[in-house]
């Protein structure tokens, strides 16, 4: 499970990394997917935490 966190974090760190410098060369594509990866990472952590709130 603390893998799996550590997935989410990592997958909107990179996502986040993608978004800026999509920004920054005027690639909306490389934005989007950035902005995508940042949404994976986020669903996947609110997933994580669920689970954490129906274990205890």
């Amino acid at each position: 499970m603390a893998d799996e966190k550590a997935e989410a974090k990592v997958e909107q760190a990179k996502g986040k990394a993608k978004e800026v410098t999509g920004r920054a060369v005027g690639d909306e594509e490389m934005e989007a997917e950035g902005r995508a990866e940042q949404a994976k990472g986020d669903a996947r952590q609110a997933k994580e935490k669920i689970k954490d709130v129906f274990k205890h």
